[in-house]
């Protein structure tokens, strides 16, 4: 590989990897705000509150121009295992990286 293609060469692995850094840096610091949001959702699901409103709806007493995702039987669940997976990964990257 000649000078110019190994310095272009690197250069575009250089923008790509300072792309992706700021790109993840920016998505952590998202995700780490999100956990305070993910723990009142694990204390609503698993209090009398959500299955009161569960029930509500499932009764026709929420107005039907409501979003209510939230009342979904498995959304909040399937989004806090999501969550446990997704550090679990983190955890494992970062663990493998620093050996």
């Amino acid at each position: 590989m000649k000078r110019e293609e190994r310095i272009a060469y690197y250069e575009e692995l250089f923008d790509e990897s300072t792309k992706a850094v700021n790109d993840f840096e920016k998505a952590f610091e998202t995700f780490k705000v999100a956990q305070n949001n993910l723990k009142k959702l694990d204390k609503y699901l698993s209090g009398k509150q959500w299955m009161s409103d569960f029930e509500a709806a499932e009764n026709g007493k929420i107005p039907k121009n409501l979003k209510c995702g939230v009342l979904s039987e498995d959304g909040i669940y399937n989004l806090l295992e999501k969550n446990s997976e997704l550090i679990e990964s983190v955890k494992e990257f970062a663990v493998k990286e620093c050996d």
